[in-house]
């Protein structure tokens, strides 16, 4: 039985029926059984659980879990509070800052040094559906959990949401987030793309300068939707 919000398991019901999952189900148990496995079993399903289907505005789309200790909390690009920012989430805080002019919260770790929270909880609180395509990793092993089922799970909930909300906007960022497109009814739906955050392909140019938090924005206020306080 899988521990999932409401709204969603009820959405999803005959998805956690179908034979592919119970393979994945069966698949996930014996990896977190045998090996050390992210995130912790019980916020594999955060995305839902801190996102309920009505409540989604907004849908960002990673690939993977951060596979290093204590970083992965079900979010995508979101790491725990206190933990340090990776790469990917730094930039994606500065063009946060340089769009809208705002910063994450500040705080303060055991050692007493200042820094950035970079937990996203605060964004899926206000209906921002942060889902990775692969929900669980093997530690230190990335991607080592991809096609086993995830994708075909994830790729049904990007559907979900497609057919069942009325004007959300889909983030779609580097190439794999954008393969998703086609699963997205553009007809009642924004979809905004670019590069990856990630330093390799940041740097190359398309991702700084975006303006996709403030075009995010902008689209849900034209819908009469409250905006996100990013």
């Amino acid at each position: 039985m899988v521990q999932i919000e409401q709204s969603w398991g009820s959405a999803l019901a005959e998805e956690f029926e179908k034979d592919y999952f119970k393979k994945l189900s069966v698949f996930v148990h014996d990896e977190y059984r045998q090996f050390v496995c992210y995130p912790p079993g019980q916020e594999i399903f955060n995305a839902f659980n801190l996102c309920p289907l009505d409540k989604v505005k907004v849908v960002i789309i990673g690939q993977d879990p951060y596979h290093g200790a204590g970083q992965a909390e079900g979010l995508c690009f979101s790491v725990k509070t206190g933990v340090q920012l990776p790469p990917s989430l730094v930039n994606i805080f500065k063009e946060v800052k340089a769009d809208t002019d705002h910063v994450p919260p500040i705080i303060t770790d055991e050692m007493g040094k200042k820094m950035y929270d970079g937990s996203l909880r605060r964004w899926a609180s206000q209906g921002v559906f942060l889902l990775n395509a692969t929900l669980t990793v093997r530690e230190h092993l990335a991607g080592s959990h991809q096609r086993h089922g995830w994708e075909q799970f994830t790729d049904a909930v990007i559907r979900t949401v497609s057919e069942h909300k009325e004007h959300v906007v889909f983030i779609l960022w580097g190439g794999y987030a954008r393969s998703k497109a086609s699963l997205i009814d553009r007809s009642k739906h924004l979809v905004l793309e670019s590069v990856h955050p990630s330093p390799l392909s940041a740097n190359r140019g398309g991702w700084f300068g975006n303006h996709h938090f403030s075009s995010c924005n902008a689209w849900l206020q034209q819908q009469g939707i409250t905006p996100v306080d990013w």
